[in-house]
């Protein structure tokens, strides 16, 4: 949920601009003044909705507009080829992803939200082709600054694209303007609406097609520098010796005098190599599918350090048998030739250090040493696991994987020099994730035929350059566009609200 100090703090704030633009416009004194000023700087103010409007930035525009015309020409041509394209597979997108949700939403047992491949909570975009975060609801606070300026950021990008195209067709740039709407930052154009009646629907929809060409554009880019990141940063940080640990959360389990630091090196897992971040990630998922390992211990170190306990279950069928509330020790099961149910309270650490991960018996013969393969007894779901991060003793876990995973903060770079920054390539790398998957969301949102987005004037352009001889009547092309307008309006609107009733509802 919202948190209700968030929702107090921006109501307020809006309430109290509101009221002192209202008051400033109704007062006999300060009116004209008011009024002045805000005209003099392009500002215009309405119930959580503030816009700023400048002519400083028209020259670089038209320079922009007029670099390589040729380029530009070849350029935008491929931006409306894609526009289109990207028009009828927003649609396409959509329809799927509508019967998809639909699909679990009648199911007892839904797919994970990370399975779905589109979800739209809100018509503006949040998190790529896959549209779930909400400020506030699913997005963590410390990630907030990353989520408005890659929105920002991605429409200043999509404004730009269609402000340079426009000038390229010979269409008056008036001005550009940056507005926030409730806590959503945007940008806008202003362009000679006449202007753009008279060009022809081709011209028209290499403008109408630029903004959402640039932010694929933009994504590609930011995937480029993604991808070639470890190249950009080797001769500052490398890669491939392990997850460097950047922030421990205070609850976390990971937390204590022998867990997890920052600027710790974990390698290993258990026996499963940690090389990198994806490492981590995917080796907490296999221990968190497959059954708990369990480790070699010779017959005469399991009399040595077992001592009698009472046994008894768990409410899950699971069984204990340390009934001596230390945090050291830990319930293991064996077997042997003559029973098959044989458990011990042992020293974890005692047991595990030096030990060989095993699954059976079978893997622990070795030397004709009469030895064990002790398996912890846990809870369901609760593994034991040991974390190794030389030189430091290792760390052992007890818990859920994923509780580990998601209160430990890794990263792939380890700095060469101990004067650079931990935390540099985590903010690029996230960064960059941020503008991939907002940039991509704006160009597909705004590519769905929808009432007053950028999909509208694509299809009727469109509609316009390709039906003209086939429909003679302006009127019944208007009528066709307006049905598919409503379609495509009803579709996203649809997708929206099931969209947010998912990730708010369940």
């Amino acid at each position: 949920m919202i948190p209700v100090p968030v929702v107090v703090t921006v109501l307020g704030g809006w309430c109290a601009v509101y009221l002192a633009d209202t008051l400033l416009k109704s007062s006999n004194s300060l009116k004209a003044s008011y009024e002045d000023w805000l005209l003099t700087y392009g500002l215009s103010v309405s119930p959580f909705h503030l816009r700023w409007q400048t002519a400083l930035f028209n020259r670089q525009f038209y320079s922009w507009g007029r670099w390589k015309p040729r380029f530009l020409y070849l350029w935008f041509s491929v931006g409306m080829v894609f526009g289109i394209v990207a028009m009828f597979g927003s649609v396409i997108l959509l329809g799927k992803t509508l019967l998809q949700t639909l699909t679990q939403m009648l199911t007892e047992a839904p797919k994970a939200q990370n399975d779905r491949m589109l979800q739209v909570v809100v018509s503006v975009p949040s998190s790529g082709l896959c549209l779930r975060p909400v400020p506030g609801v699913n997005l963590p606070v410390s990630q907030l600054t990353y989520f408005f300026s890659a929105i920002l950021i991605s429409g200043v990008i999509h404004e730009v694209g269609h402000g340079v195209a426009a000038i390229r067709e010979q269409v008056r740039f008036n001005g550009f303007g940056i507005f926030i709407f409730i806590v959503y930052p945007g940008a806008f154009v202003d362009l000679f609406t006449t202007h753009l009646q008279l060009i022809s629907p081709v011209q028209q929809l290499r403008i109408f097609c630029a903004g959402v060409w640039h932010n694929f554009v933009l994504g590609v880019a930011s995937f480029m520098v993604l991808f070639l990141l470890p190249a950009i940063l080797f001769p500052f940080y490398y890669t491939g010796v392990g997850a460097l640990v950047t922030e421990v959360a205070e609850d976390s389990p990971a937390n204590g005098p022998r867990g997890l630091f920052v600027g710790d090196l974990v390698t290993n897992l258990q026996d499963c190599p940690v090389y990198n971040v994806e490492d981590w990630n995917s080796c907490l998922g296999d221990i968190s599918e497959k059954s708990q390992v369990g480790y070699c211990v010779s017959a005469a170190t399991l009399q040595q350090l077992s001592f009698p306990a009472r046994v008894y279950r768990r409410l899950d069928g699971t069984v204990e048998c340390c009934s001596n509330n230390s945090l050291t020790d830990i319930c293991f099961s064996y077997s042997n030739k003559l029973d098959s149910h044989l458990y011990a309270c042992l020293p974890a650490r005692k047991v595990i250090e030096a030990s060989k991960v095993c699954r059976t018996n079978m893997d622990c013969h070795k030397d004709f040493v009469p030895s064990f393969c002790v398996t912890p007894s846990l809870e369901n779901q609760t593994r034991l696991i040991r974390v190794k991060h030389p030189p430091h003793i290792d760390m052992l876990y007890v818990g859920h994987p994923m509780h580990l995973q998601y209160t430990v903060s890794l990263s792939s770079f380890v700095p060469r020099q101990n004067f650079l920054s931990i935390d540099l390539p985590v903010v690029i790398e996230t960064f960059c994730k941020y503008l991939i998957s907002l940039s991509g969301a704006l160009a597909v949102i705004n590519a769905v035929p929808c009432f007053a987005l950028d999909g509208q004037w694509i299809l009727n352009s469109f509609l316009e350059a390709t039906l003209s001889s086939l429909i003679l009547e302006k009127q019944n092309r208007e009528l066709v566009g307006f049905l598919i307008l409503l379609a495509g309006s009803a579709l996203l609107a649809a997708n929206v609200a099931l969209g947010l009733w998912m990730v708010t509802a369940r």
